[in-house]
């Protein structure tokens, strides 16, 4: 798969999962954290199973686990400074 395959599909991942989190019965931190430690695990998962390298020439599902593991930090980060949407409900 392509490299712009891949950026295609984790932007539409994205897309979804703020979706979900908007509409999540917690706060949209919690929610968006909460959906993108399951796309860290569903990511890797499909990277074992494709046994996919984790550090080759093109993006594959290691690179959106990693993506989205930093997304995770980013959201507990902004959370727990209580910036903008991301404060704590």
């Amino acid at each position: 798969m392509r490299s712009t395959q891949v950026l295609v599909r984790f932007c539409l991942r994205m897309i979804i999962l703020a979706l979900f989190a908007t509409f999540g019965s917690f706060s949209f931190a919690r929610s968006l954290a909460a959906l993108l430690a399951m796309s860290i695990i569903f990511s890797v998962v499909v990277a074992v199973i494709k046994r996919e390298r984790p550090l080759d020439g093109i993006l594959n599902h290691w690179d959106e686990a990693l993506t989205c593991a930093a997304l995770f930090c980013l959201v507990h980060t902004l959370g727990d400074f209580g910036l903008g949407a991301l404060a704590p409900a």
